[in-house]
């Protein structure tokens, strides 16, 4: 099982916000700051302001900020949000399934349990939980 890169370019976003809430960011700042297209980015922060996870302020003086504490995000919440509604397995989408042993398949229920698992550790945990080491990151994302 692999995340995919949109779910950690949204992890890195929320990081960088979370380690200064004082001041607003710009998307070409993180985006240097961790040596990401600028364009995959911009995606990232449309989507999690879509989701009232950031604020975004245009114009002069404009960027991005956290629109809630980092103690009140959870991680599987953000990662189901990134990672999008499609199934994860063919059967288990709207559509009729083409797979010829679907109506006696049990991969599918044991995917599902997987995900679930994985969102349910990944809900264990809040963004607070990922910079409780501030300084060393703050050093190593935001040396200008």
């Amino acid at each position: 099982m692999r995340l995919t890169a949109f779910s950690d370019y949204t992890l890195r976003v929320l990081i960088y916000l979370a380690l200064d809430q004082t001041k607003l960011a710009t998307i070409p700042v993180i985006a240097a700051a961790y040596g990401i297209s600028v364009n995959h980015l911009m995606k990232v922060v449309h989507q999690l302001a879509c989701a009232g996870v950031v604020e975004t302020t245009r114009g002069k003086g404009g960027g991005i900020r956290l629109a809630l504490p980092p103690k009140e995000i959870r991680l599987g919440q953000i990662v189901k949000v990134a990672e999008g509604a499609a199934p994860i397995v063919e059967c288990l989408g709207a559509e009729a399934s083409a797979c010829c042993i679907a109506p006696g398949c049990r991969l599918s229920s044991i995917l599902v349990r997987a995900f679930d698992a994985l969102y349910d550790v990944l809900d264990e945990y809040t963004l607070a939980d990922l910079v409780s080491n501030r300084g060393v990151l703050k050093q190593v994302l935001m040396r200008a």
